[in-house]
């Protein structure tokens, strides 16, 4: 049978990933300065309501796959969440900046709470369909390579037109009105999202079919983690978002007080975007000549390298711009064939076990992922804490310097070095993919 899929394929996969990343990285980056600075709530509170939504979705994730498992439908289990809720995805993101002006303090805390906690909820109720998908819509491998190559493509750019766009369209459309100004700078965002995730609908197949699945979710999960493969994927995608989370979280104390000026922080971050967005475009070339788990490991091991590197780098920004570039580059490259040999679990788990579980098992690694960015998340926080940092002081203790400058540079290296070494146990290279796919095939 011939699962070769098509360049528009592949872009309609992909805007469903950009359409994500134009709500949730809005959501991330300029969410709190919204809520603290515009609206008026206490940071305290803020802080508070990030972490317990946060925590709650994180535990929901694994039901949602459940439920995406059970879907039977025309157009398959995962394909029309797309469409079902592209319109309820869109206006949760519009909700999270509607707070009225109107509203007593209390009042808009509530607000906030309510409309904060539908959005991730909504995310999290498309996100896992979605990426479980990319497991169904082709087995073959290189396929799935270039499928997961143009989705991260396209979630950079979503990402990119979220951290660029909102301040300018903000102040364009509101002027002085910070409130509405916010409100239809995302009604604009809000609407491309319900656009892209309908194009993803329209533009994807799946082709691999399997028929809903009714057993106990327990049972379900304890099939999972029995799982071997899921086990050092799991692992792996700790140290990947640990590797990212930390970096990003540390870089504007970096630029502010190792590179002595918070205006490099667009430099810094523009490079760090179009590595990613060159790393998407680049993880297919990186297999032509070698398995992804090869490449994988080469990347990880260069990036660790290099990372560490920094940590002795000139301090100017003529050195530190093109080296974040390189390491964004094979960091994204790796974060890319890391989504493949998840679909590979999928695959392997149902040779393994007999039956497939894809939105159970993208659920859950998304569950982890979620608990990997909380984690370091506050090891940014702890560690600048426990260091002596003190916020907006013109100097920094050498102890708190050492500790910024290791948080961008030491520490991440170690997490991508960490990657290269959970390999041993990672046995899906593209040999043993071929015949399990094979041996699924003749049993069909």
């Amino acid at each position: 049978m011939n699962f070769t899929i098509a360049r528009k394929e592949k872009i309609g996969y992909g805007l469903g990933d950009m359409a994500s990343h134009v709500g949730l990285d809005n959501v991330i980056i300029f969410l709190t300065f919204y809520y603290t600075d515009v609206v008026g709530l206490p940071a305290a509170f803020v802080g508070t309501m990030f972490l317990l939504a946060r925590t709650a979705d994180a535990i929901i994730d694994p039901a949602m796959g459940y439920l995406a498992d059970r879907t039977k439908s025309r157009w398959g289990k995962f394909r029309p969440w797309m469409l079902w809720l592209a319109l309820p995805f869109g206006a949760s993101c519009l909700l999270t900046y509607a707070v009225p002006e109107s509203l007593t303090l209390t009042g808009k805390m509530v607000f906030a709470t309510i409309s904060y906690t539908f959005m991730m909820l909504m995310y999290t109720a498309i996100n896992i369909p979605y990426c479980s998908m990319g497991a169904v819509i082709t087995p073959n491998n290189e396929d799935r390579i270039s499928l997961q190559s143009y989705r991260f493509f396209l979630a950079t750019l979503g990402g990119a037109m979220s951290t660029f766009l909102m301040m300018p369209l903000a102040q364009y459309l509101g002027g002085e009105d910070k409130l509405m100004g916010y409100r239809w700078a995302m009604a604009i965002m809000a609407s491309a999202t319900v656009i892209m995730f309908w194009l993803c609908f329209a533009w994807t197949r799946e082709r691999i079919n399997a028929p809903a699945t009714h057993n106990n979710y327990l049972a379900e999960l304890r099939d999972l983690l029995r799982n071997d493969q899921w086990r050092v994927v799991a692992a792996l995608v700790v140290t990947n978002i640990g590797f990212g989370v930390i970096r990003l979280g540390a870089m504007m104390y970096f630029v502010t007080y190792y590179l002595g000026s918070a205006s490099y922080f667009m430099w810094m971050l523009g490079a760090h975007i179009l590595g990613k967005a060159a790393g998407s475009a680049l993880a297919k070339r990186l297999t032509r000549n070698y398995s992804k788990v090869q490449m994988f490991g080469y990347c990880c091991v260069l990036v660790g390298v290099l990372s560490i590197a920094l940590f002795f780098a000139p301090k100017s920004v003529y050195v530190l711009v093109p080296l974040t570039f390189i390491i964004s580059t094979f960091y994204q490259a790796t974060t890319t064939l890391m989504w493949v040999m998840m679909a590979d679990v999928a695959d392997y788990g149902e040779w393994l076990q007999g039956k497939r579980m894809d939105g159970v098992i993208f659920s859950t690694f998304l569950a982890v992922l979620k608990l990997g960015m909380a984690i370091s998340g506050a090891i940014v926080g702890w560690t600048l804490g426990l260091s002596g940092y003190v916020a907006n002081a013109p100097h920094q203790t050498s102890t708190a310097m050492y500790c910024i400058v290791a948080l961008f540079t030491v520490v991440p290296g170690v997490l991508s070095l960490l990657s290269f070494a959970a390999l041993r146990w990672y046995k899906l290279d593209d040999n043993t993919m071929k015949s399990i796919n094979l041996a699924r095939q003749n049993l069909a």
